[in-house]
C-alpha cells in the first residue's frame, strides 16, 4: 500500500504567528473606505491597499516571514527564488534587511521597473526564457551548488502565512468598525495571498464570501474550483497581469482555496485597463494590472454585490511607467 504524505496546511494560529514576526518591518496597510466604490457598486465597499507595502506589494510579507525562519547557520548560503517581479522584490528586500544574499530567476519579459528594482535591493538577477526554461529547474540548480534555501512565490506555509496578515488587518479592521464582511475578493496566481487571506478572515468571520480574481482565460483556480482538484488553464499568449500567469494553483493553496473559497471571477485586460484609469482618478492610487483584476471584475459587473459589505484586496502597484501612462490615458 502507497502512503502518501499529507499537505501541510496553514492556520489562523500560524498567520498570528507571522503578524508578530512581521510586525517591526511590515506596513500595516490601512483598509480604506471607498464612498466613490459604494456609490457604483451599490454596496460598503473598502478597498486594502497592498500597493502602499515596502516592494510595493503584499510579497514582502510571506518572503520576510519565510526568510526570518531560516536558521542562522544556514543564512549564509543566501537564498534564490523565481517570479516576475514583486516575490522577486520582497525576497529582495527581505534578504536585504537579513543581511543575507539573494539569488533571483526572472524571465526575460518581466517589466523592467520590477527587474531594476529587485536589483536596487542587492540582488543578483538571473534571467531566463519563459516559453523554453523551467524557472524552477534553474532555481534548484543554483541551490544545489550554493546550498541556498529555495524561497517558493506560493507554495509554502510560512509564505502563505505571511500573506495571511493581509486578511488578520481586514479581520481586525473591520471587528473594531463593528463590521462583518459579505464578500472579499483577491487577485491569484498561485493562489498564496487567497489562501491567507481565507484562512485569517474565515476564522473571524466564517460566513464571509471568499472570491478569487484572475484574468481572462488565466482562469485556472476557476476551472480548478469547477473540478474539484487543480487543473491548468489553457491560455495562450499573454496577459497584461504578468503577476497572475501561474498556470495551475498550488498543491498547498488549493488545499486550502478548495475548501475556504466560494467562487471565481475574471476580467480582460481591457476591463484591467479601466479599473487601473478608475483606480487613478477616483482613488489616487498606483495600481498594476495583476493588483487590479478584482476591482477590475467588480466594475465591470461579473458580479452582484449590492446591499453587501465588500473588500478588494489591490495586491501590488509595481508597474511600467510606459504602459502605466498608456493605460490610465
Amino acid at each position: 500500500m502507497t502512503i502518501q504524505a499529507s499537505i501541510p496546511t496553514v492556520t489562523a494560529a500560524d498567520i498570528d504567528a507571522a503578524a508578530r514576526v512581521l510586525a517591526p518591518v511590515a506596513v500595516r496597510t490601512p483598509l480604506l473606505a471607498s464612498p466613490v466604490l459604494s456609490e457604483r457598486l451599490n454596496a460598503h465597499v473598502f478597498v486594502k491597499p497592498e500597493v502602499l507595502q515596502r516592494t510595493g506589494s503584499f510579497k514582502f510579507r510571506g518572503a520576510y516571514n519565510k526568510l526570518a525562519s531560516i536558521p542562522e547557520s544556514a543564512r549564509g548560503n543566501g537564498v534564490v527564488a523565481f517570479s516576475s517581479g514583486n516575490h522577486a522584490q520582497g525576497v529582495a528586500h527581505a534578504a536585504q534587511l537579513l543581511k543575507m544574499h539573494a539569488t533571483i530567476v526572472m524571465p526575460t519579459d518581466a517589466p523592467a521597473a520590477k527587474r531594476e528594482r529587485t536589483k536596487a535591493f542587492g540582488a543578483e538577477v538571473v534571467q531566463y526564457d519563459r516559453d523554453r526554461e523551467d524557472r524552477e529547474a534553474i532555481a534548484r540548480e543554483i541551490a544545489g551548488k550554493s546550498g541556498a534555501t529555495v524561497v517558493p512565490p506560493y507554495d509554502d506555509p510560512l509564505v502563505i502565512a505571511g500573506q495571511g496578515t493581509v486578511g488578520r488587518e481586514i479581520a481586525e479592521d473591520l471587528t473594531a468598525l463593528g463590521l462583518a464582511p459579505g464578500v472579499v475578493v483577491v487577485p491569484a496566481s498561485g493562489g498564496g495571498l487567497v489562501a491567507g487571506v481565507s484562512t485569517a478572515v474565515k476564522a473571524k468571520f466564517p460566513q464571509a464570501e471568499m472570491i478569487v480574481a484572475e484574468p481572462e482565460g488565466f482562469d485556472d483556480h476557476a476551472r480548478s474550483l469547477r473540478a474539484g482538484q487543480r487543473v491548468a488553464h489553457d491560455a495562450k499568449g499573454r496577459t497584461i497581469c504578468d503577476a497572475l500567469m501561474a498556470a495551475m494553483p498550488g498543491e498547498i493553496t488549493f488545499a486550502i482555496n478548495g475548501r475556504l473559497l466560494s467562487g471565481a471571477v475574471s476580467a480582460s485586460d481591457e476591463e484591467v485597463g479601466r479599473a487601473i484609469g478608475f483606480a487613478f482618478r477616483e482613488l489616487k492610487l498606483v495600481v498594476e494590472p495583476g493588483g487590479s483584476v478584482g476591482l477590475a471584475s467588480l466594475l465591470a459587473g461579473h458580479m452582484d454585490v449590492s446591499g453587501k459589505i465588500v473588500v478588494i484586496v489591490l495586491s501590488g502597484g509595481n508597474v511600467d511607467a510606459d504602459l502605466y501612462a498608456r493605460l490610465i490615458a
